[in-house]
């Protein structure tokens, strides 16, 4: 037993020392996988669990100016990144058809690099999606795969950081940083209230958005199943799956969201929450968070949570807050 964790941690320091990228290794939270890991744990149980909990006997904040703000603000970020990624390598010299990783200290290598890092910080703002949620007490939109993204996200994001922080992968990152400025731009409007949703009639097509993206990741990760390339394989695959994984998740929530006609089935999109584009009501005079939200809270976060759902026999009552966005939010 001694031998065996002997074995593990040299070979974790064998790792971290001798088989990652050695220009990264002095950078901020790039050291170790722990603090990153550490962080995306207490997320998770903040987004299930504490948050809720905290809100539970509280009235729910009112954050329509800090939501336009925030939006905007990550639009900018965005816009930022992608044109890093396009000016560091993928509108020039790189190959979409494969692209080493650049590990010297060329100028251009380096630029891509610090990009990469940009990038991974970027997943621990989009924490703050969730936050103002919680806060407003719209916890039907933290569904299950909201908190699974988010929360693995920074993680998966730092082990391509650590090891390859460049080339063909970061063609991911391209289009997902490009995604996030359509939809943080898409959120900033909708929170700016009624009168402005004439100009986002296009929130349908965000979905299918989404999918064509993840389409464009996996087939361009797996090309190099079948060609010679200098890049390792291990975050090709990985990289490729999150595609296809995300795929079959937002077609599922696509085909509940968007069916005509029929009946949403009783898993209400399975990854997703679906809300109606109608106005929200009160019952009572109350809404799903006062009375009703008390009388289920302990079963919900104990046993009874089901993909982002509160389970109980109860009719759902939605907020009265109906200025704000009726889609679940993105996976990013």
């Amino acid at each position: 037993m001694t031998t065996l964790v002997h074995n593990i941690i040299h070979g974790y320091h064998d790792l971290m020392d001798n088989k990652s990228d050695p220009r990264v290794s002095d950078w901020a939270m790039m050291s170790s996988p722990f603090p990153t890991l550490a962080i995306c744990l207490f997320y998770a149980y903040f987004s299930k669990v504490l948050g809720p909990r905290l809100m539970e006997n509280r009235k729910p904040f009112n954050l329509r100016r800090v939501l336009i703000v925030y939006n905007f603000l990550q639009t900018v970020f965005s816009s930022w990144i992608f044109y890093e990624y396009l000016m560091s390598g993928w509108f020039g010299h790189y190959s979409f058809r494969c692209q080493p990783v650049d590990y010297s200290n060329n100028p251009m290598a380096l630029r891509m690099a610090r990009t990469c890092w940009w990038y991974y910080f970027s997943k621990f703002t989009e924490f703050f999606d969730t936050l103002f949620f919680i806060l407003r007490k719209k916890n039907e939109h933290v569904s299950t795969l909201h908190v699974v993204h988010h929360g693995c996200m920074p993680m998966s994001v730092w082990m391509g950081m650590k090891f390859a922080p460049g080339g063909h992968s970061t063609f991911f990152a391209l289009l997902n940083t490009f995604v996030h400025i359509i939809m943080y731009f898409y959120y900033m409007v909708a929170a700016m209230g009624p009168k402005y949703q004439k100009y986002i009639w296009w929130k349908k097509y965000l979905t299918t958005f989404q999918m064509v993206q993840f389409v464009a990741i996996f087939a361009h990760q797996f090309q190099l199943l079948f060609i010679d390339c200098n890049y390792p394989k291990s975050f090709m695959v990985w990289i490729g799956l999150h595609g296809v994984m995300f795929l079959f998740l937002f077609s599922d929530f696509y085909k509940t969201r968007y069916s005509n006609g029929k009946r949403p089935p009783k898993n209400e999109g399975a990854c997703m929450p679906v809300l109606s584009d109608k106005e929200d009501k009160v019952a009572n005079g109350k809404t799903a968070y006062t009375n009703d939200y008390s009388a289920v809270y302990s079963s919900c976060y104990s046993n009874g949570i089901n993909n982002g759902y509160m389970t109980s026999n109860m009719t759902p009552v939605l907020t009265t807050d109906n200025h704000d966005d009726r889609e679940s939010r993105k996976v990013k």
